[in-house]
């Protein structure tokens, strides 16, 4: 076989292999997992070398402030009104949502939320066999994905549902604990643990409030945009802050970090799954699953 020839046979098999992996998931649907450990480390290294630059530029720049006769601490104390940060605006009067019902992904349907978002709520209790975890809400910053979730719960959608995947820094860059699937069944074999939704989707919110250490966010499909769904996520490290978004913020843990920082200890503790975190599909689990008792929203 001349080089030309197998050259063309290399690239038939790639387009075969390409053709079997699309067939494979729009047959399975879209994987809620919102980032692979592989991705995540360019990301972080991403992150690493732009905070080098930076604190590299930073120190150049205080050096010449230093040394020019023109710089005094009065000058550099001042600042200007519009320097100062302020807080973001505060939404008024009643928010009007839009969810749009998804037939394309696997799915437990129980309806659609109302319009008109509940802003009150600002605790959300989740009741695991592993412990009790408090989120404080953010209504102000996403009130239609804090409806979205307390309509589900009063549907008891998200009783006694596994959460499906677990990454630690044992054997990813990122660390974190994903739900809301409703079909899943977190065993770190089933592929399409994490494809699994209510049945609707809708817009971003937030995209811009970084994925720090107890922070609880919706993930949607890979690199898309506007899916949020019953899926959601805890951020257990700052690490998390490399990652780019959009995903709609929530809120903050405020009891029970020390639980879900904690559940798995060891790699021994998880059920590895390669394709996971090669980003192909799948979901590391921990060996003891995480269930969802019962949720309050208050």
């Amino acid at each position: 076989m001349s080089g030309d020839d197998r050259q063309s046979e290399l690239a038939r098999e790639h387009k075969a292999r390409q053709e079997k992996r699309a067939a494979e998931e729009n047959t399975k649907g879209r994987r809620n997992t919102f980032i692979g450990a592989g991705v995540a480390v360019v990301v972080v290294a991403a992150g690493i070398f732009a905070a080098t630059t930076l604190t590299k530029k930073d120190d150049a720049q205080k050096t010449a402030a230093e040394s020019s006769p023109s710089a005094s601490p009065s000058a550099s104390a001042s600042a200007s009104p519009t320097d100062l940060p302020t807080e973001p605006p505060k939404k008024t009067g009643p928010v009007s949502c839009t969810y749009a019902r998804d037939k394309n992904s696997l799915q437990k349907f129980v309806g659609m939320p109302p319009k008109k978002a509940n802003i009150k709520f600002k605790k959300w209790t989740i009741n695991t066999n592993r412990g009790t975890i408090v989120v404080d809400l953010m209504p102000d910053a996403a009130p239609c994905s804090i409806n979205s979730l307390a309509f589900l719960n009063s549907k008891k959608f998200y009783d006694n549902q596994k959460c499906y995947r677990l990454v630690t820094p044992a054997v990813s860059p990122v660390h974190l604990l994903q739900c809301g699937d409703p079909l899943a069944k977190a065993d770190g074999v089933r592929a399409e643990d994490g494809t699994g939704t209510s049945g609707y989707t809708f817009p971003d919110e937030n995209g811009d409030i970084p994925l720090g250490k107890g922070v609880v966010f919706l993930t949607q499909p890979g690199e898309d945009k506007n899916l949020s769904n019953s899926n959601f996520a805890f951020s257990l490290s700052d690490q998390n802050t490399q990652i780019q978004g959009p995903f709609n913020v929530v809120g903050m843990v405020s009891q029970g970090m020390d639980i879900l920082l904690n559940l798995a200890p060891t790699e021994a503790d998880l059920i590895v799954n390669k394709e996971d975190l090669a980003n192909d599909g799948g979901a590391t689990a921990p060996r003891k699953p995480v269930i969802i008792k019962s949720m309050s929203f208050k």
